[in-house]
């Protein structure tokens, strides 16, 4: 993989990547030759390639434009699509460097035998990265269209301009499809490709920068469009899985026998017990009959009560590498501590999960040794990659092909339910369809990790001149302070965690934000400080410093301003994945409980490529957020997950979002970053220092919730 597409491979918060596949089977090899042949071709890499008489079914793989000579244009990444937006923008940026009309160009994502290896959906990384190859490629393309309409009409490329798919001058037009099958293009080598072709400046954007309808919308918002779960092959078949009773279960013995007198197909493999059926209620019947003869070997295991010591207690405290230990410090924080008034506090965040609106799904088919899937997931060259270990094959063997699926939110990373769904079909020798329920997505998928969070400042007058922050178990992601402190020290320990932990929307900033920032508000009350002008006064980030004053404005904060009857104001701010966020938040408290009366959100991720998409991302992240912050936690005991359902584990609805406000600020003279991520941070901060506005109690772990003191 290109190097620029490694990013989330070197983020240590990124757990579940350092997994093994959860299954490793031993299968027969054989060889899968592609067949490739198509129009003019633009490969990842942005060379210009042309190929006389490809037709767009045979677009061979690592193509990154496809110009037909029927006319039409299609854009190929391996981004996936999980409703944040990924086809619109690139659909926008190809038609903005290609001069045609979005409705002219058709983006295809996320096939393993045809699109280029973009590196998975995650790190906000789509705008900053796949963005600005998609533009290259489509103006290298732009420019071999003028050329060779500049030599067809001998006159200087210069002279020529692009419209409307075509390349025009005084009267006379070559649309894109008559350029494409130019046989001038039948031979082009490096010296001929463009090496270096301006893009479109931001002033000059017709439809980058313009609010544009997601495509496929009215598929989604009809029922039209086809899920991973929707996913139907002929003669095809349904499969559960056995799964432990409890966490680190080892199964020791089952019979098969139960299932397959119910006429299922029923396999052993290892520790992998399934069956698949004409129905999924019958395979599930299947699986439930043979559960009853499964003899598993159990493993003591925690509880989520006082999960905090004992993650501090087994802290990881040596050891090297990205998911060792972690220390940096500048100046003196020891000393600057000893001769500053100091403040310390210690924080806590509970294990959630990503609960998408799918839950992991896969169908499998063989031909002979090839095997494609269909799944939803946010990596589909890695869930390529553990297919070919799972299955002794090689790329040219396996095929993942990712239709548009129902959220992911950084929890569908890896793998499992394509190998199993695989495994299935090998046995049945027919495609299988495997959809996880919502109880084994709770369960089995995935978790934020939970963590501890330990600060300790030292103030003089309104500035901090120490800082002292140890985080364990939530990852490195958003670990530095944004604000300007001379001396500053952070601490990170991974630790044994009792969950399967990876991913979740802002990885660790999450926690790390959440801690900072309300530490941040109990130094300004120390202060004596409001706490957006302590925030300012602490901050030489001008990016930083505009979010916090926006949303401060918009919001009509008052340093004297109280709402009174148990209403507070609060207010938090933070930097992540090149994008900044501040939030202003009223609550009302009653009794435990927090209740959010109004949400404004200040949000600059550099020059806006799509306000509408980007301010559905902004809303739909600070929602998650709230989740996160005021009901949702994870409970186990004894091995087992205790609120492994929604009606148990309580996540936004539309009757609980607030009046929300977002204010987006447009910085033109700032790359593009991603805004996926950051938003979720702000959230939790906000809402606690709001609480305690309303209460004078703090509110240092999550959930939020009035606790007796």
């Amino acid at each position: 993989m290109p190097e620029r597409f490694r990013e989330d491979l070197f983020e240590p918060d990124r757990k579940e990547l350092a997994e093994s596949p959860a299954y490793c089977f031993d299968l027969d090899r054989r060889e899968w030759i592609a067949v490739v042949s198509a129009g003019l071709l633009v490969t990842a890499a942005g060379k210009v390639v042309f190929s006389p008489g490809i037709a767009a079914a045979e677009i061979p793989p690592s193509t990154r434009l496809h110009l037909g000579e029927d006319g039409s244009i299609i854009v190929l990444t391996g981004k996936v699509e999980v409703g944040q937006g990924s086809r619109t923008e690139i659909l926008q940026a190809a038609a903005e460097e290609l001069r045609v009309a979005p409705g002219a160009l058709r983006v295809m994502l996320a096939d393993t035998a045809v699109t280029p290896d973009d590196g998975s959906t995650a790190g906000s990384r789509t705008t900053p990265s796949t963005v600005p190859v998609v533009r290259r490629a489509c103006a290298a393309a732009r420019e071999m269209l003028v050329r060779t309409a500049a030599e067809a009409w001998n006159l200087d490329a210069s002279q020529l301009r692009v419209e409307s798919g075509g390349v025009v001058h005084a009267g006379k037009r070559f649309a894109y499809a008559d350029l494409a099958r130019s046989k001038r293009l039948t031979s082009t080598d490096d010296e001929s490709t463009p090496r270096v072709v301006p893009l479109t400046e931001i002033d000059d954007w017709t439809v980058l920068g313009r609010a544009l309808l997601k495509t496929k919308a009215r598929a989604i918002v009809t029922g039209a469009h086809r899920y991973p779960s929707d996913i139907v092959r002929p003669d095809m078949l349904y499969a559960a899985v056995l799964r432990p009773p409890s966490y680190g279960a080892q199964l020791e013995s089952v019979d098969l026998t139960p299932g397959k007198e119910l006429g299922v197909v029923a396999i052993r493999d290892g520790g992998f017990v399934g069956c698949a059926a004409k129905t999924s209620y019958e395979a599930h019947n299947a699986v439930e009959a043979i559960g009853k003869t499964a003899k598993w070997r159990t493993a003591p295991h925690p509880s989520s009560g006082g999960l905090g010591a004992y993650l501090k207690g087994r802290a990881q405290t040596s050891g090297t590498g990205r998911r060792g230990p972690r220390r940096r410090e500048r100046g003196g924080v020891d000393s600057a501590l000893a001769a500053a008034k100091t403040l310390k506090a210690s924080y806590e965040i509970p294990y959630v999960q990503h609960a998408p609106m799918e839950p992991r799904a896969a169908v499998a088919e063989w031909d002979e040794a090839r095997l494609t899937v269909w799944t939803g997931t946010q990596r589909p060259f890695g869930v390529r990659q553990q297919l070919m270990e799972a299955f002794r094959l090689t790329a040219e063997q396996t095929r993942v092909i990712v239709p548009d699926t129902g959220s992911g939110f950084g929890g569908k990373h890896t793998g499992e339910v394509a190998i199993e769904a695989a495994r299935l079909a090998k046995a049945a020798g027919k495609p299988v369809s495997l959809r996880w329920t919502r109880a084994e997505e709770f369960a089995w998928a995935y978790f934020r990790p939970a963590a501890v969070f330990e600060a300790r400042a030292g103030l003089s007058g309104e500035k901090i001149v120490a800082w002292d922050f140890t985080a364990y178990n939530p990852g490195t992601a958003g670990i530095e302070t944004p604000y300007a402190v001379p001396n500053v020290r952070t601490q990170y320990f991974p630790c044994d965690a009792p969950l399967r932990e990876g991913s979740y929307r802002g990885i660790g900033a999450t926690g790390n934000n959440f801690a900072r920032e309300v530490f941040m508000d109990e130094l300004a009350d120390a202060a004596g400080l409001d706490p957006v002008e302590f925030r300012l006064a602490n901050s030489n980030d001008e990016r930083l410093s505009k979010v916090l004053q926006a949303a401060a404005d918009r919001f009509g904060w008052s340093p004297a301003q109280s709402p009174g009857q148990n209403r507070g104001t609060g207010i938090a701010a933070g930097f992540e994945k090149g994008s900044y966020i501040a939030i202003c938040a009223q609550v009302r408290v009653v009794g435990e409980s927090v209740e959010v009366e109004r949400l404004v959100s200040a949000f600059e991720c550099g020059a806006i490529l799509n306000p509408r998409n980007l301010q559905t991302q902004v809303e739909g992240c600070v929602i998650q957020g709230l989740g996160a912050a005021l009901s949702e936690e994870i409970r186990f005991a004894g091995g087992k997950l205790l609120n492994g359902s929604f009606s148990q584990y309580p996540v936004p609805r539309f009757r609980g979002v607030p009046s929300m406000e977002t204010v987006l600020l447009d910085r033109p003279d700032i790359e593009s970053a991603g805004a996926g991520e950051t938003p979720i941070i702000a959230v939790a901060p906000a809402l606690a220092n709001a609480a305690f506005a309303a209460t004078g109690h703090r509110m240092r772990s999550l959930p939020l919730r009035l606790r007796a003191v």
